[in-house]
């Protein structure tokens, strides 16, 4: 399996890009994670991953959306996205995750990458905006790979998306990355209405169409629509694990989810300290859909010495490795709202409805189910994820 997927890797992706991808993510991204376990040591918490959104602006008014993307444009500029990725480059970082909204609405995006080609960039995207004008820079750059949402069939596509035509667009910009060669990833918000997803002939889909790595992670029911009849059942998350697990041995397309340990015990990346999220406006959250901050990039000599001295922020990681190996805000929302009062954090969203929002939330189940942990099989994934994606002495 591993050959293949480097066979396919090496066949069909521009030689610039894998190289930006096998130094800038895979060898500098290691040593950011060596450099963040030192720094557990001496008492410091600094993310090797910073996931950041860029802009709320988006063409698309997708079901459970937490993002303002109707709201007046708000975005983070270009020179203080310069800053935030230079100061996190001095602390060893190398791969940061831009969000949206949509990231190329961003009108700085592509300079964002040319000024940082020791970093490399995965860009969450609907893919609509990736034009082969776009996708011919981005190869021409090297360091970034589109994730592009798909969830579904057009009917689906167009329910869940809010818009029309949904997929046949995305599928455009699908085909001029693969058409340009860059390394392509498709990313799905599992739910009811696309568990069909969950398949082998999904997968084989997505490698005929020259896919490179698939991201599978389970409809979140947050935001002011959360919509919770699309949840998944306990039963379906168990089966999502179970598939994960099982095509890792077999199918020749790369497989992410950063949700459960090599033993195959839930994890959080942000209870483990591995990542959080900067907002639109600058806020520091604990993950994207925790919408509160008593930080922003602006508060401080630079974003280290902010997040490092943060309570807020320990003080979450803490109470929810307490409290459960999954989603704190899906399993206990009532735990949220406490941490957001004690430390009298602000509202990050322009509608100012995210506490109203989390009163209303019914607790659910999350990846967290001790009696049914299904191990890692194929032998790269359980040693990545056991050396460089784990509790982290989060839940000791």
């Amino acid at each position: 399996m591993v050959a293949r997927i480097a066979a396919r890797m090496l066949l069909t992706t521009d030689k610039r890009a894998l190289w930006k991808f096998a130094y800038n993510f895979g060898y500098k991204g290691m040593r950011s994670v060596q450099k963040f376990k030192k720094r557990l040591k001496q008492g410091e918490h600094f993310p090797p991953f910073l996931f950041i959104s860029i802009i709320n602006s988006c063409q698309l008014r997708c079901q459970g959306c937490w993002v303002d993307v109707a709201s007046p444009r708000q975005m983070i500029s270009l020179e203080d996205l310069d800053k935030l990725v230079t100061d996190a480059k001095k602390r060893g970082n190398s791969y940061f995750g831009l969000l949206g909204g949509e990231p190329f609405m961003h009108p700085g995006l592509l300079k964002l990458l040319e000024r940082h080609p020791d970093c490399y960039f995965q860009i969450f995207t609907n893919g609509q905006l990736i034009t082969d004008e776009v996708a011919k820079k981005l190869r021409k750059l090297g360091n970034a790979t589109p994730l592009i949402s798909i969830e579904g069939s057009e009917v689906v596509s167009d329910e869940r998306r809010g818009g029309r035509d949904v997929l046949n667009k995305t599928m455009e910009g699908v085909k001029n990355c693969v058409r340009n060669r860059l390394i392509v990833g498709v990313a799905s918000s599992i739910c009811q209405t696309n568990y069909d997803l969950v398949s082998k002939e999904w997968l084989n889909r997505l490698i005929e169409l020259g896919v490179h790595y698939v991201w599978f992670h389970a409809y979140r029911v947050v935001g002011p629509s959360p919509t919770p009849e699309l949840a998944l059942t306990p039963e379906q998350l168990l089966n999502l694990r179970k598939f994960i697990v099982e095509m890792r041995t077999k199918a020749a397309i790369g497989i992410v989810e950063p949700y459960w340990d090599d033993r195959g015990e839930a994890l959080c990346p942000m209870a483990t300290g591995i990542s959080h999220h900067i907002g639109p406006s600058g806020a520091i959250e604990p993950c994207p859909i925790i919408q509160f901050a008593k930080e922003t990039i602006h508060d401080g000599p630079d974003v280290y010495d902010i997040m490092t001295k943060s309570e807020f922020l320990d003080d979450f990681r803490r109470t929810s490795a307490e409290a459960t190996r999954g989603c704190v805000v899906l399993e206990r929302p009532d735990l949220v709202r406490d941490l957001v009062n004690r430390h009298s954090a602000g509202d990050t969203t322009q509608r100012g409805t995210a506490l109203a929002e989390l009163d209303l939330l019914e607790p659910r189940v999350s990846q967290h189910n001790p009696e049914h942990t299904v191990p890692e099989k194929q032998w790269l994934y359980r040693f990545a994820k056991k050396y460089w994606y784990f509790g982290f002495g989060a839940y000791t």
